[in-house]
């Protein structure tokens, strides 16, 4: 099994087996939390945050609503209002034909003056009534019991986790009968005219008309962990604060009220005034100011307005994916997490990247709920960054580490500067294999050992190992000192370049390199005589060395192929250096013989004291070179 999967990976892309790992990892881990319901609280502020975003509707011409308030409480001095004024409330009102008539007021204990008034009042078939479930038996309100049970509707309300009215709970099963919502009935009442009824698909499902309403699951849209017994649906309110025409009690005891107001309309009487507490929480309580909440009569009214509009095509029923499509719309904005750290490593386009997806998921969400579809969104958003992030900490790790290997070989190659010029450039090299060449201008400085062929001849390897190890560290130690790079070491010398890997911007950077490498060469001569008194005391060779300087134009770039490859600096300036080197050996004046060309004496001649040789054939040029030796630094430096 290990075989075959290790022949699947070897032809995957790099990096593509990480993006895989990271999203069933992390999509595996996000399911399960979302599976208990820790991100159901995320998704239902969500919801909520694009029921606010979808467009305010205009108030519902089918309904009226009759608005018990805190004034009509004062005027009429007693709270709960009495049989007599709910009588006075209902003649008026059935006598401007209203088509149904919703009372949102328990009234199961008569409240004298007026009960006889009222029964009668309840004979009308227009009346609907309200009863209370309750959370338990004792905590239940019974209806008015001269009305029929065909005209009393349950008023509770379903609150989900964080007490927001999200769902309309249509019928409920006490154990001994099924109960219609106070809010079913009044639509019912309304459609009845129209000659449309409540049918039972062969699913199982309520319809009217032709629209279907399908019961609401425990785990639809961003829900999980709610109780969906019963027969739910969700609420698509339908507006803020204007569900419908309002007026106060006190305008329909007073007669100051528009029978064209109450004319085949659905009428809900109930109460407002906040001192009864028969207050919400709904989508829109969390940017509401002042009063955060929204009167049960209301909320009723907007669920009767939902269904309505539901059979009338206006607005319609929430609908949701399977939970094999919401995994699925999970795993493909992980996945696109995953492959957009994977794939892009700048993090401005990264960071334009994610933007871009996270508003073309909020997008596609808020297209769909404006079209009554609600899908997870917090859970994607999730799976989208953390994938992201995990493979990006992943690759961050990655490149860390493949960094620090890499410069360690390099830098044992060449030397840091050159190794963090191919790390940079190191996009290019796994494309191509190679680092484009740059000419530049430098200054080269090239060392070698006198005599060292007699010295390799006279003393065992091993020896002449350990001896040139030390001195070559020592040098390589003093051009690093004076921002030089190591180039190459040629047997007993070196090749040391300042001006690499970043070129000089000007000239007077140019002369900088010019004089720090000279400086180098000094430097070199004060530790070679360290270096003697050293080897002389334990018994090693003393020597001298040679030192060629010169300024002038270069290219530096890869050179070999993918096989072999490593920093090159050639050019007619690497040979002019070189036979200032070795230009004649026999005139060794120091332990260190520093030669320039004029081409770096224009940029060092105010600071170092020199000793024109004239002008010397050097091997190879067909034109003489102007020779100068350093004698030294100036004083007045």
């Amino acid at each position: 099994m290990r075989v075959r999967l290790k022949s699947l990976t070897k032809y995957m892309p790099s990096g593509l087996l990480e993006v895989a790992i990271a999203t069933i990892t992390v999509t595996s881990l996000l399911l399960g939390i979302r599976h208990v319901g820790w991100l159901q609280s995320l998704e239902l502020m969500t919801y909520d945050w694009m029921v606010r975003l979808d467009p305010d509707q205009s108030s519902d011409p089918r309904l009226l609503v009759v608005a018990i308030t805190e004034q009509d409480i004062q005027n009429q001095k007693l709270w709960p209002l009495s049989d007599r004024i709910l009588a006075q409330v209902l003649a008026e009102l059935e006598q401007y034909q209203p088509k149904v008539i919703g009372l949102d007021i328990h009234r199961n204990i008569p409240q004298e003056p007026g009960h006889g008034e009222l029964v009668k009042r309840f004979q009308s078939p227009k009346i609907i009534a309200v009863t209370s479930m309750g959370n338990t038996t004792d905590e239940a309100v019974p209806p008015p019991p001269t009305i029929p049970p065909d005209r009393i509707g349950f008023s509770d309300l379903v609150l989900d986790p964080d007490g927001v009215v999200r769902r309309n709970l249509m019928y409920a099963n006490t154990g001994e009968t099924v109960l219609t919502s106070f809010s079913l009935n009044l639509a019912l009442a309304y459609l009845a005219d129209q000659g449309i009824a409540p049918t039972v698909t062969p699913m199982g499902e309520v319809q009217l008309s032709q629209t279907v309403f399908s019961k609401l699951q425990p785990n639809s849209g961003g829900y999980q962990t709610i109780d969906a017994s019963g027969y739910q649906v969700m609420i698509n309110y339908h507006s803020p604060s204007h569900i419908a025409r309002q007026v106060s009690l006190s305008q329909v005891l007073n007669g100051q009220i528009n029978p064209n107001w109450v004319k085949d309309k659905i009428v809900l009487i109930g109460v407002t005034a906040p001192t009864v507490k028969d207050l919400f929480f709904t989508p829109y309580s969390a940017t509401q100011l002042g009063n955060r909440q929204m009167a049960g009569v209301l909320i009723h009214a907007q669920m009767v307005s939902h269904i309505l509009s539901a059979v009338n095509g206006d607005r319609p029923l929430f609908w949701f994916w399977s939970e094999w499509g919401e995994v699925l719309w999970i795993v493909i904005w992980a996945v696109l997490g995953g492959i957009g750290a994977w794939r892009i490593h700048y993090p401005l386009i990264l960071g334009l990247f994610a933007a871009g997806m996270l508003v073309l998921l909020f997008g596609c969400g808020i297209v769909l709920f404006l079209h009554s579809g609600w899908i997870p969104l917090a859970t994607p958003v999730i799976a989208f960054i953390v994938t992201g992030t995990t493979v990006g900490a992943y690759q961050l790790q990655q490149a860390i580490r493949q960094q620090q290997m890499v410069m360690k070989l390099l830098g044992q190659q060449t030397s840091p500067q050159i190794a963090t010029a191919l790390w940079d450039n190191r996009d290019r090299l796994l494309e191509s294999g190679l680092l484009p060449g740059k000419r530049i201008t430098a200054t080269l400085l090239l060392t070698d050992i006198r005599s060292f062929s007699r010295i390799a001849e006279q003393n065992p390897p091993e020896l002449v190992m350990s001896w040139l190890n030390e001195y070559l560290g020592a040098m390589t130690q003093v051009v690093q000192t004076h921002q030089g790079v190591v180039n190459k070491f040629t047997g007993d010398g070196l090749l040391a370049v300042f001006g690499v890997p970043v070129p000089a911007p000007n000239q007077e950077q140019v002369a900088e390199d010019a004089r720090r490498a000279v400086s180098c060469a000094l430097r070199m001569g004060d530790r070679l005589q360290q270096l003697n008194q050293d080897w002389y005391s334990r018994g090693l060779p003393v020597v001298q060395m040679r030192v060629g300087i010169f300024t002038g134009p270069v290219m530096v770039g890869s050179l070999g192929g993918k096989e072999r490859l490593e920093y090159g600096v050639i050019g007619d300036s690497v040979n002019i250096a070189a036979r200032l080197e070795s230009c004649e050996k026999d005139r060794q004046i120091s332990n260190c013989r520093i030669l320039i060309a004029k081409e770096t004496l224009v940029h060092v001649q105010e600071q170092f004291q020199v000793e024109s040789w004239g002008s010397l054939p050097l091997k190879g040029k067909e034109r003489l070179v102007d020779v100068y030796r350093v004698v030294g630094q100036r004083r007045e430096f």
